[in-house]
């Protein structure tokens, strides 16, 4: 076989996948650039404003809003599910009997979906009649008004982010199992400690999981939806709870204004792509690669 004809048949078996990214991944991307400088709303043709969608965010009020809510979601939710996530790894990586149940059981959670996920805790967090204030009552404990005090509503989501730290835990318990038990060894003849050999050992060697987790993480804080969309409708209360996507996708379905929600999607790609940057770059640090 000639190498021209070799190149046809590659290319023939790789067509699918060229058809696929080209017709559901770039024109879309392609797509959303174009219309994010037009004003668009579907049943129209779009029509050329240049960066009039762009100067309109700057001003807009409820999109400065959504852009402090999402942050400081990301703040509280990624450092949490991060220790979280470390912390039940480091337990389930113990050798005692039942290890697998204990495993599975903690990463079941996970599999929740975000629509079901929502309804639950709306009974678990109610204010009036909430599971969680039940049993604080029982407790003598004047519990909070979790979904209905603005200073609370956004913790009692950082706090829901928890339930899916699963998915990270089991990455996590994969790295844990691939350090070396000689460098525990030898920190123990030093007369290492638990934390120290934590501090140490465990967390050097697994440094480049946790970054790809951190980085996981934040990308899915700065894209967080359903959840607060099914438990506070409209970003209630007092528009504490509404995000960059709540955002984003009343403007495009509620509002009929694709092209302001395509120049908000524009927005939040730059600001994960500036982030995700900034910690790989703080990372190089801190990261051990075994082969450095």
């Amino acid at each position: 076989m000639n190498r021209r004809r070799e190149a046809r048949v590659g290319i023939l078996f790789a067509l699918p996948w060229i058809l696929g990214f080209g017709i559901f991944l770039l024109y879309p991307i392609l797509a959303s650039l174009y219309y994010s400088f037009t004003n668009y709303s579907i049943l129209r043709a779009p029509k050329w404003i240049g960066v009039s969608n762009y100067q309109e965010l700057v001003g807009d009020k409820v999109f400065i809003q959504s852009m402090g809510n999402t942050l400081y979601y990301l703040i509280g939710a990624v450092p949490l599910g991060s220790v979280g996530a470390i912390g039940l790894a480091m337990l389930l990586n113990t050798k005692v009997k039942g290890i697998a149940f204990y495993r599975t059981l903690f990463y079941l959670p996970s599999l929740v979906p975000m629509v079901a996920l929502g309804t639950l805790f709306m009974w678990v967090f109610n204010g009036d009649y909430g599971l969680l204030n039940s049993v604080l009552r029982e407790m003598h404990i004047s519990p909070p008004n979790w979904m209905g005090d603005p200073s609370w509503a956004k913790w009692t989501l950082i706090m829901i982010s928890t339930w899916g730290c699963g998915q990270a835990m089991v990455i996590y318990l994969a790295a844990l199992q691939d350090v070396p038990v000689s460098l525990y060894e030898a920190a123990e003849l030093d007369g290492a400690r638990l934390w120290q050999k934590t501090r140490n050992v465990t967390l050097p060697m697994i440094s480049p999981v946790i970054l790809f987790n951190v980085l996981m993480g934040m990308i899915g804080a700065l894209q967080v939806f359903a959840v607060p969309y099914v438990m506070f409708p409209g970003g209630a209360p007092a528009r504490s709870t509404y995000f960059f996507t709540s955002y984003l996708y009343d403007n495009a379905f509620q509002y009929q204004r694709m092209g302001y929600a395509s120049a908000i999607g524009w927005v939040m790609f730059v600001i994960t792509l500036t982030l995700t940057l900034i910690s790989l770059k703080v990372s190089d640090r801190h990261v051990h690669y075994e082969r450095s």
